[in-house]
């Protein structure tokens, strides 16, 4: 293990190397860490299971103290792969407060931020459910203009 990184370690079974594989990786790499599951009507809707989770996305806390409070993703950090959200912060020993860090996979995404036009590419491109709500939606206006001008013909041919 003289690398300092190797995309190989992945598929390792060892528990040191897939450790190492995790802290040493590049910061496109940690970034997919951050992937976090979206609560049931989001899946249904986006035809996905999860999303990397970015600044402005509102979560739900699923696991430890603070497990079932909410708040909006004020501040990631990909090097650290931490979430920090808005509101939830913790009591340090001399008194003053600081926000709590959380891993992405103790979360739970209830709202998307879709300000984005590349969030709103992944939606449309990977999303089965919204390519079928288009598909739906394109079906029913063709049927719509088809029984339109059937209707159109049939008048022409009783006048």
């Amino acid at each position: 293990m003289k690398n300092a990184w190797s995309s190989k370690w992945i598929s390792s079974e060892q528990p040191r190397k897939q450790r190492k594989y995790r802290k040493n990786a590049p910061l496109h790499i940690k970034k997919k860490f951050l992937s976090v599951n979206l609560v049931p009507g989001l899946r249904e809707r986006y035809g996905k299971r999860s999303m990397v989770i970015r600044k402005g996305d509102r979560v739900l806390v699923a696991r430890g103290d603070l497990k079932g409070k909410t708040g909006a993703v004020e501040r990631v950090d990909i090097s650290r792969e931490k979430v920090y959200i808005e509101g939830l912060k913790v009591k340090k020993v001399d008194g003053s407060e600081v926000q709590k860090p959380f891993r992405a996979s103790n979360l739970q995404i209830t709202d998307l931020k879709l300000d984005d036009k590349l969030r709103q590419a992944v939606i449309e491109r990977s999303g089965s459910a919204v390519k079928d709500e288009a598909k739906n939606a394109k079906k029913a206006a063709m049927k719509e203009d088809k029984k339109e001008e059937k209707k159109a013909k049939t008048k022409k041919k009783g006048e």
